[in-house]
């Protein structure tokens, strides 16, 4: 997602808007939920010509999908982002607060919106995504969906008494 910001120059003020829809980079999410790659990424930005660089502000609009934490159930559902970054032009010298390396930079008139999205997709994924927030989810004995058997259970033995138990039992011989 490189887009080129030439016609911006180096005139703090000038301004557009880039309103496009582009293909979802790979690697956008984590394990359970994310964004498919390939599926339609709804870019609604303004890019600013400011003294130290460019500035992009706006939404993009994505299409999350994945699985339920609890029951593994199929979740999906849009998702809107808050995207913000300063691109600083070649040769500025970056501020005292951040990392050299954290900046984004304007390199030969363009600039990557790929890595400013995944992270403002990714902070936005729940850690453990669920379908309902009461999902029961699956037994952890037999992978039974909760929620389709409101009673079902197992009787667990303590393996400390499985000898007495044995004991008990009516078909022991002497």
């Amino acid at each position: 997602m490189v887009f080129d910001v030439k016609d911006l120059g180096r005139s703090p003020g000038s301004m557009r808007t880039l309103n496009e829809h582009v293909p979802a980079p790979s690697d956008l999410g984590v394990a359970l939920i994310g964004v498919q790659e390939g599926s339609d990424v709804g870019l609604d930005l303004r890019l600013e010509a400011v003294h130290e660089g460019i500035l992009v502000s706006g939404t993009a609009d994505v299409e999350v999908t994945g699985e339920c934490g609890r029951c593994l159930d199929p979740l999906a559902y849009d998702l809107e982002v808050n995207v913000q970054e300063l691109f600083f032009y070649e040769g500025m010298l970056p501020s005292d607060e951040e990392e050299e390396e954290e900046q984004r930079r304007v390199e030969h008139d363009l600039i990557d919106l790929e890595p400013v999205l995944r992270d403002a997709v990714v902070t936005m994924l729940p850690f453990q995504p669920v379908c309902r927030e009461d999902c029961q989810g699956l037994c952890s004995e037999c992978g039974a969906r909760l929620e389709d058997e409101p009673g079902h259970h197992h009787e667990v033995l303590d393996p400390r008494w499985a000898a007495l138990a044995d004991m008990a039992k009516p078909d022991r011989q002497n």
